[in-house]
């Protein structure tokens, strides 16, 4: 967020720039606010990642992938 105000606001004074480095946070550096725009699709809290990575690699366990066929190989060239 520093970089980022440093960048747009380059000639703000340093008092303007805490306060516009606290609302780049809040509007841009948040991840619930990425949630809630739909940039992603779920926020996991760090006591959730453990039984989030378990019940990913269980249902990823059985899968099969099929491509399919290629129709063309390399031509040689």
């Amino acid at each position: 967020a520093e970089g980022a105000v440093n960048i747009l606001f380059r000639n703000a004074e340093n008092e303007m720039r805490e306060a516009l480095t606290e609302e780049y946070r809040e509007k841009f550096a948040n991840p619930f606010r990425a949630a809630e725009l739909g940039y992603i699709d779920e926020v996991i809290l760090p006591e959730q990642t453990r039984a989030k990575l378990i019940a990913a690699l269980d249902m990823a366990q059985n899968k099969n992938v099929s491509n399919p066929p290629k129709k063309h190989g390399n031509m040689p060239l």
